[in-house]
Formats: structure tokens, sequence, C-alpha cells
């Protein structure tokens, strides 16, 4: 048998060139966070995200089904229409209100109802790219007496964590952004403390980008450098 021709060996070791996965469809579920409560039409991460996506693909269907204080169990309603529209790139960030809506939070609850949604979508829409993140566990900017503060901030360290055990089990990719540096920056909220600000929200799209180009090879279009 010859040898293989080197240049034909060289070749087949090169690396692959890099296609960029295309979204046609894209939904956003979730609560205030996602719904941009607070901020300009256009300024929240969801919009943002829309934004770039329609400028590689300008026929980009986008729906923000997020609505302001919304719970695991409205989103599971959400999840719903957003199914008829068939898209393959989903985000769905929840749990937040599930804890800060009552004083006792039932995180198994909560956990089953995200189980729901997260299978309801997979079963579905089996090529989709489908993408959570965790909610952060404490609001430094907010007042709150202390009691309130420690129940929250462990309603929500316990949810995140379903969260994350959730989201692994079905391979969902899952930004965490409990230690992130933006958090202890006042410019990244709005004046009520919780809300993100326009700035908030640019950081937030910046960095579900870099999930999305790294778990889907969707390519998210920003000048955005992430600050130290």
């Amino acid at each position: 048998m010859s040898p293989e021709d080197p240049f034909a060996l060289m070749a087949r070791h090169l690396p692959k060139p890099h296609r960029p996965r295309a979204v046609s469809c894209f939904v956003a579920l979730g609560d205030s966070f996602t719904a941009g409560t607070g901020c300009a039409p256009g300024e929240s991460w969801a919009d943002r995200l829309a934004a770039s996506l329609r400028a590689r693909d300008p026929q980009l269907t986008y729906r923000n089904f997020a609505e302001d204080g919304a719970t695991s169990e409205v989103v599971l309603d959400q999840a719903g229409r957003a199914l008829q529209l068939e898209p393959d790139l989903v985000t769905v960030i929840c749990g937040a209100n599930d804890v800060l809506r009552t004083v006792r939070p039932d995180v198994k609850a909560y956990a089953d109802t995200l189980a729901q949604i997260l299978d309801r979508l997979r079963e579905t829409l089996p090529g989709a790219a489908i993408l959570t993140a965790t909610s952060p566990e404490g609001w430094r900017f907010m007042e709150l007496g202390p009691r309130t503060r420690a129940r929250i901030e462990d309603g929500i360290r316990r949810a995140n964590e379903v969260t994350r055990e959730v989201a692994a089990r079905r391979s969902v990719p899952c930004l965490d952004v409990v230690d992130h540096p933006g958090l202890a920056d006042p410019a990244n909220f709005s004046p009520d403390g919780l809300h993100p600000s326009a700035a908030g929200h640019e950081r937030a799209a910046w960095e579900l980008g870099q999930v999305l180009r790294a778990e889907f090879g969707i390519e998210i279009d920003s000048d955005r450098r992430e600050k130290q």
C-alpha cells in the first residue's frame, strides 16, 4: 500500500471550519428579569440578543413571553405558547418569584415545575438550544430587614441548587450568576435595587451570549468585553 499523500494527511487533521449555528426563532420565557421591567423598549437583555440575532438573519422571529411577577407555574404556561412557534432557541429563567412571593417557599414544587418546563421543551423541540440561569442570592442595593433578607437569601440559594440540578440532568446549560462581580456594582441596578438597569441588561446579554456561543455555536454580535 502506497503511503498517504502528506498533504492529504495534514488536511484531515486541520481544524474544521467553524459554522455558526443559525437561529430562525428565539423565544424568551421568564419573569421581570427577562421581561425587562423598568427598562426602555429594546434595552432588556432578551431584546439585545434578539437584535444581535436579527442582524444575522433579518427574518428572525422573536417573542418575549416573560411577565413581571411570574412564578415557575406561570412560566410553564408560557412554554405552551412558545411551542406553537417551534423555536430553535429558548431561554428559561425563573424561580426568584417562587421565593419572593411567599414567606414559605416550596422549593420542591419549584424543582418539579422547572423539570416539567424543560422536559416539555426538550420533548417537543429536540433540536432546540435551551438555556437557563440561576438568580442572585442577595440584592445588596435593596432595602430589606435582616430577617426578610435572611429568608430570601436562603430561599434563593435552595432554588438555585435545584435549578443547577434539574438543568444538569437534562444537559441544559445554566449560567450561574451567583458570584458574578457585576452584582456589586450599583450601576447595574435600577433605582429599586432589584431589577437591572440598562447597563445591567447589557452585561447580562453579553454573559448569556458567551454561553450561547460556547455551548451551541450561536454567534452573538457584541463589542462588549467583560469588566474586571
